[in-house]
């Protein structure tokens, strides 16, 4: 079965360290939707998305790759790291007109220092840390 997962990851690198944590322990290919943004997806069999969440949203970046890239009735799996909470409504609505089925979802905290964090230091500090990753790699591997 052929895996990959779509991110973004932009400002700390939270995604980015998540989802490579994930690629060096399961057979799964990355995809920068930034580097990459007119990958084909049609040869995956199980396609996940990863960013980080922006004003209760994921990255417009994913939003964009996915409405754009994403073939009709794939297995997806949603992952996401977050300062506040994570949210996947934005990411949801574009999965339901392509008729796919989302298989799982998995958020972890992640550095923040958008907004009045930033006069704080910051908030989850060290995250994802190595606690977040293995839990990400145990639900990639569950999947």
């Amino acid at each position: 079965m052929r895996k990959a997962i779509v991110y973004v990851s932009v400002h700390h690198g939270n995604t980015e360290k998540l989802v490579k944590g994930i690629a060096e322990e399961c057979q799964i290919d990355l995809i920068d939707a930034v580097n990459q943004p007119d990958a084909d997806l049609s040869s995956y069999d199980m396609i996940g998305f990863a960013s980080g969440i922006y004003f209760s949203k994921f990255h417009q970046l994913i939003l964009e790759f996915a409405e754009k890239n994403l073939p009709d009735e794939k297995k997806i799996f949603l992952l996401c790291t977050y300062g506040g909470s994570a949210n996947y409504k934005s990411i949801e609505q574009i999965l339901d007109k392509k008729r796919s089925k989302v298989i799982g979802k998995f958020g972890c905290k992640g550095y923040d220092t958008f907004g009045p964090f930033k006069l704080v230091g910051g908030i989850a500090k060290g995250h994802p840390d190595e606690d977040d990753i293995k839990n990400a790699v145990e639900f990639v591997t569950r999947l």
